[in-house]
């Protein structure tokens, strides 16, 4: 049952659209916010997307929504679902797993956040952890995906999963279109790029004078590299950042083939930033945004983003933060 082409194709924006109507009714429609003391600040309209506010507490439940639930229309009803995961996709698969009846089993780092690894097993889940710099967590997942019956879902590569996250655009749109306002870029979270594939494909038809750019961590600025390269490429596997929900060791094969097709470009921030943003939500936005989650509200507030009289969007891709990063990062913005 885990067999599949080494090389999926890519989805369509007709699979954005199919995958809106298999997840509507499980996965929360996120609104689209506005903030005076942010406008005023940027000197532009900011519109912010909370995927906070989803199902799991980040985006990663649409995709794991769209992926379960199109195994079992296709027939394809496994046994058992694993996933490898830092947090937020083992959160939205074991959510989206129990809502199916399926057992779950997510392979996760030991040093992923505490709040991650409890709300997996919270979700029903049964984790595996594994030392993410000894260990590789693909072999780890393979082993237990081999069992008949099973069925290995990947973070970011999977064409469902890209679907699913791509949803996110497809509502930037709608909800931009029905204030009037027709934003003319849109900044977001990269890690191994399903979300920002899927949100360039969903605003490249429905939004196409919206220009899409991720944000990176500084030390995993793969993305970006990548792009300016023409080819994929690497982090430094002893690279370190507080973003643990974007720390991919290289973009996805076929999210960076979107990605290097409809993305403007990437930026980068560093910790200190994404610390303060986070603070920023916390005090102005009444948000708890998670490190990776707040990149590019950083990129933003660091004046690496033109917003004068400009309307923009920013993606918050994610809440799960451990509470004692979250106070850290508050008392480090004093």
């Amino acid at each position: 049952m885990n067999d599949s082409p080494a090389t999926p194709a890519p989805p369509t924006y007709a699979d954005i659209a199919q995958a809106a109507a298999r997840i509507a009714g499980h996965a929360v429609l996120t609104p689209l916010l506005q903030s005076s003391a942010l406008d005023a600040r940027v000197g532009g309209r900011v519109l912010l997307k909370p995927e906070t506010l989803q199902r799991t507490g980040s985006f990663k439940f649409r995709g794991a929504c769209n992926k379960i639930s199109r195994l079992i229309e296709s027939g394809r009803r496994p046994a058992r679902i694993v996933a490898y995961s830092s947090g937020n996709h083992a959160q939205g698969v074991a959510a989206a797993a129990a809502l199916h009846g399926l057992p779950a089993t997510i392979v996760m780092p030991k040093d992923a956040p505490a709040i991650k690894i409890a709300n997996t097993r919270g979700y029903g889940a049964e984790v595996v952890t594994y030392d993410r710099y000894s260990e590789s967590r693909e072999d780890v997942a393979a082993r237990i995906a081999a069992q008949p019956g099973t069925e290995l879902i990947k973070p970011y590569d999977d064409p469902d999963i890209i679907a699913g996250q791509g949803t996110v655009g497809r509502e930037i749109a709608a909800q931009a279109k029905a204030l009037g306002l027709a934003p003319s870029a849109l900044y977001l979270p990269t890690g191994g790029g399903g979300l920002t594939a899927g949100v360039a494909l969903a605003l490249a038809n429905d939004l196409p004078g919206c220009a899409v750019n991720g944000v990176e961590p500084a030390d995993f600025d793969d993305t970006g590299r990548s792009l300016k390269a023409g080819a994929r490429v690497g982090n430094d596997p002893n690279a370190r950042s507080i973003c643990d929900a974007l720390l991919a060791p290289t973009p996805g094969e076929l999210t960076f083939a979107i990605n290097a097709r409809l993305l403007q470009g990437a930026l980068s921030v560093s910790d200190d930033e994404v610390r303060r943003a986070m603070a920023y939500a916390f005090e102005w936005l009444k948000l708890v945004v998670e490190p990776g989650g707040a990149v590019a509200l950083a990129a933003l507030l660091a004046g690496r983003i033109e917003a004068k009289d400009r309307t923009i969007v920013i993606v918050l891709s994610g809440g799960n933060v451990d509470p004692g990063l979250f106070a850290e990062a508050l008392r480090a913005s004093k």
